[in-house]
């Protein structure tokens, strides 16, 4: 099943975009950013080029352009068909990502809280793109936007907590429903006791399940000694640690520091540590761990 390249509303192109209305039609007949088709009652519809036009401005705009420099960075980056990586202000200055139809459709389906709407397209996109293609293009451009419009005040957080959890949700679904040899390496993967965000481990077991491993995930902000547990009863192959933010910390200075000298105990595993907040953590406070190696890379974990 796919998505038969669908076109957006003027009301649809501002759920997705987050620009009202207003800007919408201003931006179109001031600057010329992006002219809509019309139907034959005068109505606009837009297409993904569009959308994703309107999603480049915005971006600019955002870190400091004015909306005219905004759209003539758009409308050269858009005109060069062999832009190399090294002049691409996308890579340099905003890192924006293309998002595709599927994308777009969970955004405006996330803005109006349809959980029966995002989960279908997330089955469509998953069938269509297979898990890794899926992953890349599609949860985390996805998961990022939701991350970016809560920051900015673009999304409440109940909005942003039903489009997650419906995400997650999925995920578990994948995990708990994905084959692996009998003798497969195991990878366990968990958050830090008080870490809510759980969806960055769940991608990255994904991910290794795809290499050929057999995953345990423990969960959101388990409970005081359960992943050192959980730990000694499966004796893995590989641990990998996890902290978005720093509460895990806040709640314990010790926390990282204790868990180094459990596992210099657990002599046949490798354990990995990662995230925002874990880095935040061990630069600032300059905490040197032994036996516990930060990374953000899934190569070097399973490598």
């Amino acid at each position: 099943m796919t998505l038969e390249h669908p076109t957006y509303s003027i009301k649809q192109a501002s759920e997705i975009t987050g620009l009202s209305k207003q800007v919408l039609r201003k931006w179109e007949e001031r600057y010329e950013i992006i002219i809509p088709e019309r139907l034959e009652n005068g109505y606009r519809i837009y297409s993904e080029a569009n959308i994703n036009s309107l999603l480049r401005v915005k971006r600019l705009v955002d870190q400091g352009y004015t909306v005219k420099q905004a759209a003539l960075i758009v409308e050269k980056e858009e005109s060069s068909s062999d832009q190399s990586s090294d002049d691409s202000i996308w890579q340099t200055e905003n890192s924006f990502q293309v998002l595709n139809d599927y994308v777009l459709e969970l955004l405006k389906e996330g803005t109006n809280l349809s959980e029966v709407g995002m989960n279908y397209i997330l089955q469509q996109a998953y069938h269509e793109k297979g898990l890794e293609d899926f992953i890349h293009t599609v949860v985390i451009p996805f998961l990022c936007e939701i991350g970016s419009r809560l920051e900015k005040g673009e999304w409440e957080e109940y909005q942003e907590a039903i489009a997650s959890m419906v995400v997650r949700d999925f995920l578990v679904q994948l995990r708990r429903n994905y084959k692996y040899r009998d003798n497969a390496p195991t990878i366990l993967g968990a958050c830090l006791p008080n870490e809510l965000h759980e969806v960055p481990v769940m991608l990255l077991l994904l991910l290794a399940m795809l290499k050929g491993w057999k995953t345990v995930f423990v969960g959101a902000t388990p409970a005081e000694g359960s992943i050192e547990k959980t730990i000694e009863k499966l004796q893995p192959n590989r641990v990998v640690l996890s902290a978005i933010t720093t509460v895990p910390f806040e709640k314990d200075p010790n926390l990282l520091l204790k868990l180094d000298q459990f596992a210099a105990n657990i002599k046949h595993t490798s354990f990995y540590i990662g995230g925002p907040g874990t880095y935040k953590f061990l630069t600032e406070c300059k905490v040197k761990l032994r036996n516990i190696q930060y990374t953000d890379s899934l190569d070097e974990i399973l490598g």
